[in-house]
């Protein structure tokens, strides 16, 4: 029977195949309107563990960049795993503000309802649960709780947000507030129908002055009220309580069906500025009208893009990591009673005017999630190179990883990318000026950083050598000097935009050093010794070691800015294909002896049949688009449709590695619609393989771009031709403002490939060696 094609813009249109005589048609029977939320999977990524990554996330009910998320938790206080799919029983639903397991949580306390006999400690109180009576939507999270007869249910606002708990007949019904180790108090106020108090645990990264103030309003009076104390002491009785680790139990009788509301809201700032957030966001708001708002905040972002297609798994999929991509970096800041913009300073302790963001690792997101809201979030950057600023005046150097504040993980000077790339695609109201003094105080100075991922470890030597030694101590080195590199080359596009010819052309000769490390006889990037001697013994298989989280095949093509120079140093084309081909036709070998086991990152690799191709980790996510550079899109369309249908789904399984702060998700999100932004600070999108029939861009400035694919399926994933508004698109690359303007892109599928389009060099996308050198 010939399926009848479903439109997925924002409608979907039901369908009911009829066969007719002994023809095969369909005919559509009624359409009804469908939100693009009910599309998205908050639990995509949840089915992992240390020693495996299907995404390592959490279902994040929240809006927006919220600065407050709420998740339920089946693991215990601290542990960066807070939610395992496989799990079955639920401790409470806390406010998180966790970016990932491996850096764990900050400023967390959460909510349990209970019935019967008081059961308080968390080994004690968890409930069983099923997924079967569990509704998960960014806005909206609910879950009966068996061992109660309990339904808990969060709609969240930014910072803020509504609980309703249906009890059952009980003269024993409960909800606590568990404040959580590491410094935490509680205060009731029963008159007043109120618990107010502050958390204070963190994993490092804030000042001595650190504390999440919160309140919480109920709508029914507390019959009797309780705290405990440090080593779960009960008291009973009482309204207050401070110590390493607190809470408090409010209770009641409850009427079978009876609801309970909480509205609950928090601050970084005061107690007084938490009860106004609450005052402020929900307000008088009953929970569906705060449910309502929350569906509606992701339905405004979730519709700037518009897919259609026959395939619903598809589009689930792509709504999923869109939801993903819109979670980070979360807002850390707040209105005050002048409706003005403050934030807590997680560097120097103190409140500030202006705009904060956190909870971002840039060795992730430079590569596709800020790329990404260059070219649909505009405003929203302009308020994020603002944080940036304020980072960099307040702590005296940019972030790398915040969590809230400065959080020693991962390497690379990553934000250089970050900040150039905004300035170079038009982000307005930057203090570019401020932004570039504190990207070459990252480029050129070795003392003073609070954590060693901030600045540049080993920059002496880059400095002085071109290359970060492998044999001074520094690890991971010659990652390093390939990102270091490449964070010269966005230096130098964003002085020599400001007029800064003398620091350009010093930058531009910097992002040449990654020649130093390429090694001519394996044609692989190789660690060297700071006699100007390559490293011994050399496995490029080896994991770790002057890598990160990688190893030489995945760190080679680690040459955004100029892989024109790749191919030269490989010997041409023909022979870069063949590198690049042998890394996804070899077995999936690895030498893991510098962990001493085997990390995830690896097993990851080794279990998706791609050969040595690690799409799991960041590293790499840009390589499968590099048969462009050697006129062979070809291999790129197969091979990224090939990654867009196997190893991503809108299921707890649905990722092949971790997440990452909107990372692994931004991958998807632009190679679905065709595209992909393998450079930052270069106005070029690399054309890969549209998944979709047909997607619509609704851009910040107005404009509205449409990708449209003819002949699209599972088998036709090659392009054949394209055109740009009516015009043949010859070149394998797609420009901002081709996108910016508005426009109408067109490719047509086959499942042969056309091995003539884009086959010349000039269709090849940006290389730093094909450009003019900028003068002395």
């Amino acid at each position: 029977m010939k399926q009848f094609k479903l439109h997925f813009i924002g409608y979907l249109i039901l369908a009911l195949f009829i066969a007719c005589d002994k023809t095969t048609e369909t005919k559509k029977v009624e359409s009804t309107a469908q939100s693009l939320v009910d599309y998205v999977n908050p639990l995509m990524g949840t089915d992992s563990s240390f020693s495996l990554s299907n995404g390592n996330t959490y279902p994040a009910i929240a809006t927006p960049w919220g600065m407050n998320f709420w998740t339920p938790m089946t693991s215990k206080m601290g542990d960066g795993w807070t939610y395992k799919y496989d799990e079955n029983k639920i401790r409470g639903i806390k406010q998180t503000h966790q970016p990932s397991p491996w850096i764990n949580d900050y400023a967390a306390f959460s909510f349990m309802a209970t019935t019967g006999k008081l059961k308080y400690k968390e080994d004690e109180r968890g409930s069983w649960f099923s997924h079967k009576a569990e509704t998960v939507k960014p806005h909206h999270y609910q879950v009966y709780l068996a061992d109660y007869d309990v339904t808990a249910e969060v709609s969240p606002t930014e910072r803020a947000a509504h609980f309703k708990f249906t009890f059952p007949e009980s003269d024993e019904s409960y909800i606590m507030l568990d404040a959580f180790f590491k410094g935490s108090m509680v205060k009731i106020l029963p008159k007043e129908r109120r618990i107010i108090g502050y958390c204070r645990n963190n994993s490092g990264g804030v000042p001595d002055n650190f504390h999440n103030y919160f309140v919480a309003e109920f709508d029914k009076d507390f019959e009797l009220n309780h705290t405990w104390g440090d080593d779960w002491k009960l008291i009973e009785n009482s309204t207050d309580n401070e110590g390493n680790h607190v809470g408090a139990i409010i209770g009641f009788k409850t009427k079978k069906g009876e609801k309970v509301h909480v509205k609950v809201a928090s601050s970084f700032i005061s107690p007084e500025q938490a009860q106004l957030n609450l005052d402020r966001e929900i307000g008088t708001d009953s929970f569906e009208q705060t449910k309502a708002k929350a569906k509606q905040a992701w339905e405004k972002e979730l519709s700037r893009i518009e897919i259609e297609d026959s395939n619903t798994a598809n589009i689930e999929t792509f709504y999923s990591c869109l939801y993903r991509v819109l979670l980070f970096p979360r807002k850390f800041y707040e209105y005050d009673e002048n409706n003005e913009v403050v934030h807590y300073s997680p560097y120097n302790g103190e409140v500030l005017p202006g705009y904060m963001f956190t909870d971002n690792g840039f060795w992730d997101t430079f590569r596709a999630v800020f790329p990404f809201f260059n070219m649909m979030y505009p405003e929203l950057n302009s308020k994020i190179m603002d944080g940036l600023a304020n980072t960099y005046k307040e702590s005296g150097w940019l972030p790398e990883w915040a969590s809230p504040g400065h959080r020693d993980c991962m390497i690379g000077s990553n934000s250089a990318p970050i900040i150039s790339d905004a300035f170079l695609k038009g982000v307005d109201n930057m203090d570019a000026e401020v932004l570039l003094e504190a990207m070459l105080k990252n480029a050129t100075e070795s003392e003073g950083r609070p954590v060693n991922s901030v600045g540049r470890a080993g920059i002496d030597e880059y400095n002085e050598l071109g290359f970060v030694p492998y044999n001074i101590g520094i690890h991971e080195n010659a990652a390093r000097t390939l990102e270091y590199a490449f964070a010269d080359f966005t230096i130098a596009k964003m002085a020599e935009k400001l007029g800064k010819e003398e620091i350009a052309h010093k930058y531009y000769e910097q992002s040449l050093n990654y020649k130093n490390l390429f090694d001519p006889e394996t044609n692989w990037m190789r660690g060297k010794n700071n006699d100007g001697n390559f490293m011994t013994p050399f496995n490029p298989l080896k994991w770790g070691d002057a890598f990160t989280e990688g190893n030489s095949l995945h760190y080679t093509w680690s040459v955004f800015h100029d892989v024109q120079g790749l191919i030269d140093l490989m010997g041409g084309s023909d022979s870069f294909v063949n590198k690049l081909d042998e890394v996804f036709e070899m077995a999936p070998e690895f030498d893991d002896s510098y962990y001493g086991f085997t990390i995830h990152e690896i097993r990851e690799m080794q279990i998706v049949n791609m050969g040595n191709y690690a799409h799991g980790n960041q590293p790499i996510q840009h390589m499968i688009y590099l048969y462009n550079y050697a006129q062979q899109p070809y291999k790129s369309q197969k091979k990224i449709r090939e990654v867009l249908t196997k190893l991503y789904s809108a299921t707890p399984d649905g990722y092949c590695g971790d997440e990452d702060n909107g990372q692994t998700s931004a991958w998807y999100v632009f190679s679905s619609l065709g595209f992909y932004p393998v450079t930052s600070a270069v106005d070029e999108y690399v054309i890969g393989s549209p998944l979709f029939d047909k997607a619509t861009l609704h851009l910040q400035n107005g404009n509205t771009f449409t990708v449209s694919v003819e002949n699209n399926s599972k088998q036709n994933y090659y392009i054949q031709d394209a055109t740009l508004n009516g015009r043949p698109q010859e070149n394998s690359f797609l420009k901002f403002d081709d996108i910016q303007n508005g426009g109408q892109l067109n490719f047509r599928m086959d499942s042969t490939p056309n091995k003539k389009w884009a086959s010349k060099p000039e269709n090849a996308p940006y290389s730093l060696s094909n450009q003019q050198p900028i003068k002395k």
